[in-house]
């Protein structure tokens, strides 16, 4: 069985809860302890005091009671009995609130104070028989017990008179569960406040959660939506925070997606179109061919092979056009000067024109050697195929403060007013009244090159000519210092 999916917005509420409440916890529980440690040393001072006021009572003198439990008390000589000191000391050491004591003589429970106490330590035989045993080494003893009431804590301290026998105890105890009652009511209300705050962050947290996280959710609607035949859907941006950046991020993704969809049916229906004509032509042949006119074959199969030949050119140039469009450029040093002589050398060896260099610029820039040569030489074979056949063709390259250009001009009838644009688009192609056809995807491709470096495709075009050119910007690269003559 598939295991129940948690939202995002689920967990990162369960993930802020969990911590607040680990963190709310362990600072409570801390402080707890902290101070139920200092409210037990507030009792054990506490009943050192009462032990000094009773030394006070009984000696006349203060001392600093001693808390180690083997510290004998110094033997008294203030009372003639043990009962009159321990007396004496029940009726002058008066315990406060969650307070007692309790005079033990000779191992009987005997005297109490006179004032209202918390609870009566007498009504605890075993507790004054624990009390008995741990004095009868003469010593201070402080400890906790479990009695009837409750948690007390303690302190025995024994009395003793010279010349009377029988010994005493004043015991003076305080109620631990009385003592730490306000602090655990105060935890518990702090427990209280600590659980209307978790409720608190998790109602703002599950809104504000809902909140960040809507676009996410309207991503998932739109992705659900967005369909081959319908790509329009995008995500509503709110706000300037990392999410609307998100959003808008997305959103540019979808409108690409769009557009190379966009752009890939569109080939595909150009593509179409510009394939149906050859294979229409050779079909159309193919059917009316006379097998036993050996004239006829011949006549056919040059043009079916005419056509397959542009059908392959075609296919060509579709691939160029896509590697264009998709390319990362090899940028290195090049001489712009260097770069002109060798493509004019390739061009000039096209037959039937006068081939001429023009002006060329001199400086090294980084630039795609390969890719500037391949849309330069394609603008070349464009003259050539729109020009009358030996007229005059020039190329050269010019610079200037921030960019080079590398151009063609030729001596042809130049573009009709009206088609400058449609021949950069693919398929494109100027009506020159000539019946020389292109696949029509040469510009395109020189356009793509020209935008990968961050150029464009200049023309100028006149019944006298035509003139086309790659502009690129560029940054001229340091050029070598010569060194002086001496």
């Amino acid at each position: 069985m598939r295991a129940p999916r948690w939202s995002v917005r689920s967990r990162i509420l369960t993930s802020i809860l969990l911590v607040a409440f680990i963190g709310m916890s362990v600072a409570g529980i801390t402080s707890f302890l902290v101070q139920r440690d200092r409210i037990h040393g507030q009792i054990d001072a506490l009943l050192l005091a009462h032990v000094e006021s009773a030394r006070f009572v009984v000696t006349g003198e203060s001392a600093v009671v001693p808390a180690d439990p083997g510290a004998e008390t110094p033997p008294t000589t203030d009372f003639a009995t043990t009962a009159e000191a321990l007396e004496a000391v029940l009726a002058r050491v008066i315990p406060g609130r969650n307070e007692s004591a309790l005079g033990i003589v000779d191992g009987e429970a005997t005297l109490v104070p006179g004032v209202e106490i918390a609870f009566h330590l007498e009504d605890d035989p075993e507790f004054v028989d624990r009390v008995v045993r741990e004095t009868q080494d003469g010593a201070i003893h402080m400890g906790t017990a479990m009695l009837d009431v409750g948690t007390v804590r303690y302190i025995a301290t024994p009395i003793a008179i010279e010349g009377d026998p029988n010994p005493a105890v004043y015991v003076a105890a305080v109620d631990l569960d009385a003592a730490l009652g306000e602090l655990r009511a105060a935890f518990g209300t702090y427990a209280v406040v600590a659980a209307c705050t978790l409720v608190a962050i998790g109602l703002v947290g599950w809104f504000v959660a809902g909140r960040l996280l809507r676009p996410l959710h309207q991503l998932s609607i739109a992705a659900s939506q967005i369909t081959a035949s319908d790509r329009g859907a995008r995500i509503p941006v709110v706000g300037h925070d990392d999410i609307s950046a998100l959003t808008e991020t997305v959103n540019d993704m979808l409108g690409r997606l769009d557009r190379a969809m966009t752009s890939q049916r569109r080939l595909l229906d150009d593509v179409r179109h510009e394939l149906k004509t050859p294979i229409t032509i050779v079909r159309g042949h193919l059917e009316l061919l006379d097998a036993s006119n050996t004239d006829d074959v011949e006549a056919t199969r040059g043009l079916a092979i005419d056509e397959l030949d542009r059908m392959n050119r075609l296919v060509d140039d579709i691939e160029s056009l896509a590697e264009t469009q998709g390319m990362t450029l090899a940028r290195a040093p090049v001489d712009v000067s260097d770069l002109t002589a060798d493509v004019f050398a390739k061009a000039s060896g096209i037959p039937d024109h006068e081939w001429v260099l023009g002006a060329t610029a001199h400086l090294s820039a980084s630039l795609d050697a390969r890719r500037i040569t391949q849309g330069w030489l394609q603008l070349v074979d464009n003259a050539a195929k729109y020009s009358p056949p030996g007229s005059r063709i020039e190329l050269g390259s010019r610079a200037d403060d921030d960019s080079v250009e590398f151009w063609v001009a030729d001596r042809g009838s130049g573009i009709p007013r009206g088609a400058e644009q449609r021949i950069f688009e693919r398929f494109g192609r100027a009506d020159t009244g000539r019946g020389i056809r292109g696949s029509g995807l040469g510009l395109p491709i020189v356009r793509e090159i020209a935008k990968a470096h961050g150029g464009r495709v200049t023309l100028t075009s006149s019944s006298a000519g035509s003139r086309f050119g790659i502009v690129v910007p560029i940054d001229p690269l340091p050029q070598p210092e010569k060194a002086e003559t001496p």
